[in-house]
């Protein structure tokens, strides 16, 4: 029995070894979703006194908060909700779209293309291995068309084609990046732009539109934290104001057009509705 202890042991090290070299090893604490959220609301506030009169952020999204856009017998698309990561990556939640359209459906889904946790919008799932390599092909080949809509702090021209390469993290060599943005509407010191990456970088419309001084409003990581602070607290927009608003592809089987659009959601429709009001005051400058 003794030698038996020692050899079982001696695995549950290794494996411990093994999930800490490869970057996937916590510590084994428990914490409870209520007593977290405890410390999220009581706790925090009291670390960091701005955050008091701040909403939490909704990192855990229910499955009833998902839109279902589309399905067929190979894929099928929702209206991703800001807040919820595509599926486990980075992120270290309690819940994911993957998961969560999974267990709605009854049925495996695979993911074929990124869309940033804090954004919202179309986002498109395989049902099947065979249709999810296929259409990662056609985001890789450029075949997939997609539309952006975002409010961000700056005045952009009317039109413009951002070709700006950019370098992943992991890598010092630069990798070409294009992105279309055309002027939808201008707000004093704000603007409502329509973003069509020809490219598909990480981050490729936060740091293209970074890179022309017109950072987007809600942006913690590219953004400029006095504007996002601004709308927390005159409009409590507690989120990135991206928006993937369209996708369009030709249907597996088919090969008819297939053309999928997510409508905005309310917290982005109430700022842009305040921001048309003639009335409107706001700073910094």
């Amino acid at each position: 029995m003794g030698d038996d202890f020692v050899v079982a042991a001696t695995r549950k090290r290794k494996r411990k070894a093994n999930r800490q070299r490869k970057g996937g090893y916590r510590p084994e604490v428990s914490i409870s979703p209520a007593t977290r959220n405890v410390w999220l609301i009581h706790l925090l506030p009291s670390i960091c006194p701005r955050w008091a009169s701040s909403k939490p952020y909704a990192y855990v999204k229910s499955v009833s908060a998902m839109e279902i856009l589309y399905r067929d017998p190979y894929v099928v698309a929702i209206n991703k909700p800001s807040g919820l990561a595509v599926h486990r990556g980075w992120a270290r939640d309690e819940t994911y779209a993957m998961t969560e359209l999974r267990d709605l459906l009854g049925a495996w889904v695979y993911p074929v293309h990124r869309l940033d946790r804090s954004a919202s919008g179309v986002l498109l799932f395989g049902l099947s291995k065979e249709a999810a390599r296929e259409l990662c092909g056609r985001f890789e080949r450029q075949e997939v068309q997609k539309r952006y809509t975002a409010l961000v702090r700056g005045a952009p021209p009317a039109e413009l084609l951002i070709d700006h390469p950019l370098r992943p993290d992991h890598s010092d060599e630069p990798q070409p990046a294009v992105t279309e943005l055309h002027l939808l509407a201008q707000y004093g010191r704000y603007a409502w732009v329509e973003a069509r990456p020809r490219t598909g970088r990480l981050h490729q419309i936060r740091r293209h539109l970074k890179h022309i001084a017109c950072p987007i409003i809600g942006d913690v990581r590219y953004g400029k934290g006095e504007h996002n602070r601004l709308f927390r607290d005159a409009y409590g927009l507690h989120r990135l104001a991206l928006h993937a608003a369209a996708l369009t592809t030709t249907a597996l089987g088919s090969g008819e057009r297939l053309h999928l659009e997510a409508p905005l959601p309310q917290a982005l429709v109430r700022v842009l509705e305040s921001l048309a009001s003639p009335s409107l005051t706001l700073a910094p400058a």
